[in-house]
């Protein structure tokens, strides 16, 4: 039985990477070949099928989304929101320090012509660095964030990374762990509350894991200030191994608020790999994506369980998406 005032989870897929595929899977540079292009977006439906393979083993299709990008996977998005899936598809240009859009002006006209469930954007932000750079970023990133709320096709995910400033890696003593546990989360509240102040909304805050539930808390609270109560955390994977995942999903799961994750090379980039030495047949390796993707997803729900049996969640928390979003994006 659903427990009264349940919050539908968000587990997301993503593989909208374009430069560490090109690069990092087939160690290509320049302009890509028609048959190289095909290649990469050979390789994504592999990843795409390994997620249809794991809802069609048992998980809810309510809850289950891909993230990809136009370039390599524009059938898949056509394809996924065909099928019903939520669907999220990135607005920045690939591989950038800074901010900017995929499409520059045109950004618009790319997110009508899919209407995603979910607008992507990757960000890395620190509040404590260039200043000028800053700025710069969050006067494009309030541009995106106004065009959504009143277009209402798609809502706003943001994934946040806060890259570390010489000066805090100091205080760390030059141990990016040290950094992770002790420095970061701090940051990245501050870098929510300060692109909320520069008129910055997103639905969905996609964020680095933390080890701490107390950080994860403060994050959400950010997240949620001022009668943001509707939105939403989600946690990265950030390419880390299974077993810092699993700990990561574990401690957000504890907290009212997180609701889910979005972890891509963790669930497919070995077995990718295997795939393209020809190490693994197509089915091993969508059997294997599966099968990952299908694991963190039980892992954060049996975390998310113990958080109820606790009595921690407010019954009065709203669903990710209301009745009148559902029926029009077929989620």
């Amino acid at each position: 039985m659903t427990p009264r005032g349940y919050v539908k989870p968000l587990y997301i897929l993503p593989f909208d990477h374009r430069g560490s595929f090109e690069s990092g899977m087939f160690g290509w540079h320049g302009e890509l070949t028609t048959d190289q292009t095909e290649k990469i977006a050979q390789a994504k439906r592999v990843i795409f099928d390994g997620f249809r393979q794991a809802v069609a083993s048992g998980m809810n299709r309510d809850t289950v989304g891909v993230l990809v990008d136009e370039q390599f996977g524009a059938a898949i998005l056509r394809d996924a929101k065909a099928l019903g899936y939520h669907t999220a598809c990135p607005a920045e240009k690939s591989g950038q320090e800074e901010f900017e859009f995929e499409y520059g002006d045109k950004f618009a006209t790319h997110i009508e012509m899919f209407e995603p469930t979910f607008c992507k954007v990757l960000v890395r932000y620190n509040p404590e660095g260039d200043s000028m750079l800053n700025r710069r970023q969050a006067a494009r990133l309030r541009k995106l964030s106004e065009y959504l709320q009143s277009a209402g096709r798609s809502r706003f995910m943001f994934e946040l990374l806060v890259p570390a400033e010489v000066g805090q890696l100091k205080k760390a003593h030059g141990n990016k762990n040290t950094h992770d546990q002790e420095i970061r989360s701090a940051l990245m509240v501050k870098t929510i509350e300060q692109l909320q102040e520069a008129g910055v909304e997103p639905d969905v805050w996609k964020v680095e894991g933390l080890d701490c539930r107390e950080d994860c808390e403060r994050v959400v609270h950010a997240a949620r200030r001022d009668g943001r109560d509707r939105v939403r955390c989600i946690v990265l994977g950030r390419g880390e191994d299974e077993r810092k995942v699993g700990e990561w999903l574990e401690t957000a799961a504890s907290v009212e608020g997180f609701t889910g994750f979005a972890v891509g090379r963790t669930d497919f980039w070995s077995p990718l790999i295997a795939w393209r030495d020809g190490k693994a047949t197509r089915q091993m390796t969508v059997n294997s994506v599966a099968h990952q993707f299908e694991s963190f997803a039980v892992l954060f729900e049996n975390a998310r369980s113990e958080r109820e049996k606790k009595g921690v969640m407010r019954t009065s928390t709203p669903p990710l998406l209301d009745r009148k979003d559902s029926q029009r994006r077929g989620a």
